[in-house]
């Protein structure tokens, strides 16, 4: 009797694990986790979005997620920071005997535009990710996406997500370039987003910036898979160990940003590790997040992105056995939009 290979294929897809991935917030530091995945892709022969199941991203993990989603490379992806990065945050090479001078006034300039609005338009990050996604939607993915942004106009969270599940109707249809713009809203930085159908959109990153919690929320609740098959790969973006202070005044803004953030990051694992079960438990959770001194890079630093490459390739060449093992390990079932055909 003769078997039917794709069959064959289908039924052994349908046996693997679920796989999440979920990438954290960070602006120009995502060319680290970009290149931790080119070089996942490079070693291993296998595309990352074939080996996920579902890809959350907040931020700058937003327009990688869509990115992957949309079938780019890792590698086109991490081009895009190398190449596009210093222009989207006006940090391009001058070049001519007064270069040095031009930057460093255009410099001082972007700090003081930034004292009373938004660091940066978003026209040239529009612009590049136009060339891109194109006109492409949110549907065009291959696999299930999940990117978190946040509603300022009427104060609470909105997730762009594919068409997962039979109640989830409108985020599918939007254009990729209008998730990622929004996601990627940083106060302060980049203007809020808006477009038909929602209005004054932030950068996920004020509710989600690590995204692992909500990834987590939506395959136990939205997709109900069974969780303690399921396994998580967590990309950061660099974390830093805050000195301990025992006064804090208005000195210290920033240094309680950076710890309001890194508590949301504690939450947002806590959950992941809840529902997923403790990695006692569980070996199958992986956060990824190296760690850096205070002030090593900044979310808008072009001076960093090779630095940032060359750690990402390095971590993902040190992490390759156990990834191979946990999360490489094949081709994932195939994504069938508005929930037909779905398994518990």
């Amino acid at each position: 009797m003769m078997v039917d290979e794709s069959d064959a294929v289908k039924r052994s897809a349908a046996d693997l694990p679920r796989r999440i991935l979920a990438i954290d917030g960070g602006g120009l530091k995502g060319a680290l986790p970009a290149a931790f995945l080119a070089e996942m892709e490079r070693l291993t022969g296998k595309r990352v979005v074939d080996q996920f199941d579902l890809i959350a991203g907040t931020s700058t993990g937003g327009i990688i997620a869509l990115g992957l989603g949309l079938g780019l490379s890792a590698a086109e992806i991490c081009r895009f920071y190398v190449e596009r990065g210093p222009t989207i945050f006006d940090q391009a090479p001058l070049r001519g005997p007064l270069a040095g001078l031009r930057a460093k006034w255009r410099g001082l300039r972007r700090t003081a535009r930034h004292v009373g609005t938004v660091k940066y338009e978003a026209a040239e990050l529009r612009r590049a990710l136009e060339e891109v996604f194109g006109t492409r939607r949110i549907r065009d993915s291959t696999t299930r996406l999940v990117i978190p942004a946040y509603d300022s106009a009427h104060g609470g969270p909105y997730v762009f997500k594919t068409a997962h599940h039979e109640r989830f109707r409108v985020d599918h249809e939007r254009l990729a370039v209008d998730a990622a713009l929004a996601t990627a809203a940083a106060p302060s930085f980049l203007p809020a987003h808006s477009f038909e159908g929602a209005s004054h959109l932030l950068d996920g990153g004020i509710w989600a910036n690590n995204p692992m919690g909500s990834a987590a929320i939506e395959a136990a609740s939205i997709l109900c898979w069974q969780m303690d098959q399921v396994r998580m790969l967590s990309l950061g973006c660099t974390d830093t160990l805050h000195p301990v202070k025992e006064v804090v005044g208005m000195k210290d803004v920033k240094w309680l940003l950076e710890l309001m953030f890194q508590g949301q990051d504690r939450f947002s694992q806590a959950t992941a590790k809840l529902l997923l079960g403790h990695p006692h438990t569980n070996p199958h959770l992986h956060r990824i997040n190296p760690m850096v001194e205070p002030g090593f890079v900044s979310l808008d630093d072009a001076s960093k992105v090779e630095t940032l490459v060359q750690m990402g390739r390095a971590s993902a060449r040190s992490q390759l056995p156990i990834l191979e093992k946990c999360f490489f390990i094949g081709t994932r079932e195939p994504f069938v939009p508005s929930n037909i055909d779905e398994r518990n």
